[in-house]
């Protein structure tokens, strides 16, 4: 009965109006920044094991005998095109730097309000390396006022068609540069410039824009979503609108409690 229960209530639509329910409440929305925002993602780890991630076509290698019979990877090429996971095969194949493993995961990203670092929006999606960019659009498409605001972000939002896209929008870019130094010793061209740097509101922007940090070591530390439990994307994009609420209602009361 817990189970079926779960499952109903388990939905993107119930976990988004929670969220956005806790923050309508005359207490807490009087708290909010409603011109200030910062954006960030974060990979969690999916439930699924490496060796679940096998060929679309045909089986792959032959399992050992036993349950949790070994595979041998070496001198296997495995992508998101040719592979899928058997177990979850919304995960996909995901590795956050060069000479770091990849792993079977899902990308969370996070909009905080700067005033008083709430979280106001979250999505789950596939991980990928477009990924934050293409969510933080779709929020800024999804916003009910159409009012300037500020962005902030770290240096993977600065990329020069993404930076267009959200000034056609009125959104004034936060964004730390990119100033990654090439191959040949000529540093990347940023797309943010310096008349935008050189504003104290920019530097204060980046000093909060951190604090989204904090929203997401707590929802995997506390919260549990380090590694999900679950499997779907739209189950796991309800846990993790659950979590980004239940990090709100940790930190409400003191906020609450506080004088004006």
């Amino acid at each position: 009965m817990f189970s079926k229960n779960r499952d109903r209530l388990l939905t993107s639509e119930i976990a988004q109006e929670f969220l956005a329910a806790l923050l309508a409440k005359p207490k807490v929305k009087r708290l909010l920044s409603h011109e200030y925002f910062s954006v960030d993602g974060t990979l969690l780890k999916a439930w699924a094991s490496m060796k679940s991630f096998r060929p679309r076509v045909g089986s792959g290698s032959p399992p050992d005998d036993g349950r949790n019979g070994e595979r041998v990877f070496r001198g296997e090429k495995r992508s998101n095109e040719t592979h899928a996971s058997t177990t979850d095969p919304d995960a996909r194949l995901y590795r956050k730097g060069h000479g770091q493993e990849g792993r079977l995961s899902y990308m969370g990203h996070a909009v905080m309000e700067n005033r008083h670092g709430l979280a106001v929006s979250g999505e789950m999606t596939d991980a990928s390396g477009t990924a934050e960019r293409e969510a933080a659009l779709s929020w800024v498409d999804r916003r009910s006022t159409k009012r300037r605001i500020t962005w902030g972000g770290d240096k993977g939002y600065d990329v020069f068609d993404f930076v267009k896209a959200l000034k056609e929008r009125k959104v004034t870019l936060h964004i730390a540069v990119n100033g990654h130094v090439r191959w040949n010793g000529i540093p990347r061209k940023s797309a943010i410039d310096r008349r935008t740097t050189h504003h104290c509101g920019y530097r204060i922007s980046q000093c909060i824009r951190k604090r989204v940090e904090e929203i997401f070591g707590w929802t995997k530390a506390i919260g549990g979503l380090a590694q999900v439990k679950i499997r779907g994307l739209a189950k796991v994009n309800a846990a993790f609108l659950l979590g980004l609420a239940a990090y709100n209602l940790i930190r409400l009361p003191k906020l609450l409690e506080a004088p004006a």
